[in-house]
């Protein structure tokens, strides 16, 4: 399981001793919620800008100025910083900072005209999706992490996309190699009460909430946002659950690159997750689907809901919403 549309080598950016917008128990600083614009004085007008640009996505935004010890007089302080200013200097004074890739703060710089965002540290845990968000005004990620050149998603993203944490940081190195060399396979779900014994190049993701839903989606090629926005705002009125209660969006690997389907859930600041064929298969629905004798694919829709919640059972059966988005509902 992969979520559609993050270092994968786990060798990117200091230590691997030690893993979506969150900080949690087990591992901290996966995904920024705490931003620091660290900007000279001259470019304050553009760091006013980029606040007001991604305030509402993050729990807050503040503009430090820049002078030579800024960095470390509030290390620690923030989960991502952002440097409006050129990445040598960035790296300069940061470098002798940097201690572990779990715990040390995601930095990503960004140009003063906006052309460029270029996570440094931490593209896992923060950096990246910093770089992502400066993408609304116009700037270009620049992001080297191995997975995302690769096209591919390391398991601290599959974490994000599930709104789960890794636990044992460690093992990431070996698990993302496998992302690369497209052995992982999917996330198996255990629940509890249960003991699992676990070798290092086993990763293991907690979630950060319980008993929430998964909708399961497919679609015509081509769907609009709004078309996925309006189906999953009716399937969720059928059922006793509300936006909050969403853990991710899931549905099948063909649709990973449906720009209307990652559109949507960017706007509800949902991960999306995509399973393959033969884990669909295992998962198949109730209702009938002429994609199965088509092309051989289960109803995508239920299949993935089913395969993506905790317990593996429908809240909702398909529903159709203008002939272009279908919608069910798991948990």
């Amino acid at each position: 399981m992969s979520s559609g549309t993050e270092n994968a080598d786990g060798t990117d950016d200091s230590s691997t001793d030690s893993g979506s917008h969150c900080s949690t128990p087990d591992s901290d600083g996966e995904v920024a919620e705490e931003i620091a614009i660290v900007s000279f004085e001259r470019k304050m007008e553009t760091a006013e800008k980029i606040r007001a640009e991604l305030e509402e996505r993050y729990e807050s935004i503040e503009i430090l100025e820049y002078h030579g010890d800024v960095f470390a007089e509030h290390w620690g302080e923030y989960d991502c910083f952002v440097g409006l200013m050129a990445s040598g200097i960035a790296m300069r004074k940061t470098a002798g900072l940097l201690d572990d890739k779990w715990e040390d703060p995601a930095i990503c710089v960004v140009d003063e005209e906006l052309t460029w965002a270029i996570p440094i540290t931490g593209g896992h845990h923060g950096a990246n999706q910093v770089a992502q968000d400066l993408a609304t005004m116009g700037a270009v990620p620049a992001m080297t992490t191995a997975s995302e050149a690769a096209g591919k998603q390391g398991v601290e993203s599959r974490a994000k996309a599930m709104d789960a944490h890794v636990v044992n940081g460690d093992s990431t190195v070996k698990t993302n190699l496998a992302v690369l060399d497209d052995e992982l396979g999917p996330v198996e779900r255990l629940e509890g009460p249960r003991a699992v014994l676990v070798g290092d190049d086993v990763t293991v993701l907690k979630r950060n909430k319980q008993d929430g839903i998964v909708i399961g989606t497919g679609s015509v090629s081509g769907a609009s946002a709004e078309s996925f926005l309006a189906a999953w705002e009716e399937a969720l009125e059928e059922t006793e659950y509300d936006l909050a209660d969403v853990e991710f969006v899931a549905t099948a690997t063909r649709k990973a690159e449906e720009e209307g389907l990652l559109e949507a859930a960017r706007e509800l600041d949902l991960g999306v997750v995509v399973f393959d064929k033969e884990t669909l298969l295992e998962h198949e629905g109730p209702t009938p689907s002429k994609s199965k004798e088509l092309i051989g694919w289960p109803g995508v829709s239920e299949a993935s809901a089913i395969a993506g919640g905790a317990e593996q059972e429908l809240v909702l059966e398909k529903l159709g919403y203008e002939n272009e988005v279908t919608v069910a509902i798991g948990r």
